[in-house]
Order: C-alpha cells, then sequence, then structure tokens
C-alpha cells in the first residue's frame, strides 16, 4: 500500500428491513457487525482504514499501523516523502541548512543530510573559474573540470577572444585557458 493510498474510507449505508447495513468493496455487514481490528468497537458509518486484509478505525491505525515521519515520529496517513528509505511529512522534510520545505523542489544532499540547492552552493558547491557562481549539477548541470579548476560548459571560453573551447583543443597558460588561434599568436 502507497501513502497515497491510505486516504479514510467511508460506507454507503443502507436500509433492509429495519435493520442498518453498511456496504463497501462488494460486502454487506450489519451496523454492529462491522469492527475495528485493533480496538474491537463498532465502526460504524465512521471513517475507516483498510489495512493488512482488516479494517481499522482512524485511531487504531494511526497508533499501530501508520508509517511513523522520521523526524516527528507521528503517523503519516496519507501523502508525504520517501527519503533514503525513511517517511517523512512533506512540511517535516526540510534542509538541514536553512529548513525550508524540501518536497516539491529540487534539492541534493551532503552524507546523509538533504540540502536546498542555495544552500548546497554556498557550503559545498565548487565555483566555476569563469562567472565564480556555484556549480550545482542542477538546470544546465555539465560542467568542464581540468586539473584543480571547474567551468559552467558556457563559461568554458578562451581568455582573450571568448571562443567556446566545449569540445575543441585548449591550452593552459597559468591561471587563463587559451583557444589554438590565440596560443599561436604568442
Amino acid at each position: 500500500m502507497t501513502l497515497e493510498e491510505n486516504d479514510h474510507k467511508h460506507f454507503r449505508l443502507s436500509s433492509v428491513a429495519g435493520s442498518k447495513m453498511l456496504e463497501y468493496s462488494g460486502s454487506t455487514w450489519h451496523e454492529d457487525c462491522f469492527v475495528c481490528h485493533g480496538c474491537e468497537k463498532p465502526i460504524g458509518a465512521e471513517a475507516f482504514i483498510p489495512a493488512e486484509n482488516n479494517y481499522y478505525c482512524v485511531p487504531c491505525y494511526e497508533g499501530r499501523l501508520a508509517p511513523r515521519c522520521s523526524h516527528c515520529n507521528k503517523a503519516l496517513t496519507k501523502g508525504g516523502v520517501t527519503y533514503r528509505d525513511e517517511v517523512w511529512h512533506k512540511e517535516c522534510f526540510v534542509c538541514t541548512g536553512c529548513k525550508t520545505t524540501l518536497a516539491g523542489q529540487p534539492f541534493t544532499s551532503e552524507g546523509e543530510n538533504p540540502y536546498c540547492v542555495k544552500c548546497f552552493s554556498s557550503l559545498y558547491a565548487k565555483k566555476c573559474a569563469g562567472c565564480n557562481t556555484a556549480i550545482t549539477g542542477f538546470g544546465d548541470g555539465k560542467y568542464i573540470s581540468f586539473e584543480e579548476r571547474q567551468w559552467h560548459q558556457p563559461c568554458f571560453k578562451c581568455s582573450r577572444c571568448s571562443v567556446s573551447l566545449v569540445g575543441s583543443g585548449f591550452f593552459p597558460d597559468r591561471d587563463q585557458i587559451l583557444c589554438t588561434d590565440c596560443n599561436n599568436d604568442d
């Protein structure tokens, strides 16, 4: 059962010869006979959750079977995020740095810790030798690496004439990189 399927279910009530009957998923029960598998109290027409071939009232399901959020340890009954084989409420899955919610947005990790792009960039990302901004791997994530320097692919240009060096030969000249033509002009 996925987290999305854990929505509360309700019965359709009908009357048969003066007795209330509950109908769900092709089966029918007397109202007093349909009981929670956990507490054995009649569920009646209240919300319930089917799980493990049984039916549970909401408090029993949340207390006994619902997965627990890795952050707050409260029951996770619908929705949620799975990260490193653990489940989290969407609002509990936050950036380790700034605590902004990460659900639904790009994020990355350092070790076991998730980070938003901004925090990861400021804390861990390498800087482009061309524009001096972070190389995050998001968006146009391709980059060039040479010796101890990295460049965003669009920033990998000749230091003199600014022609793109992507896919071309280049020549290192101290802290500059040169295209063939500029190197031959020396």
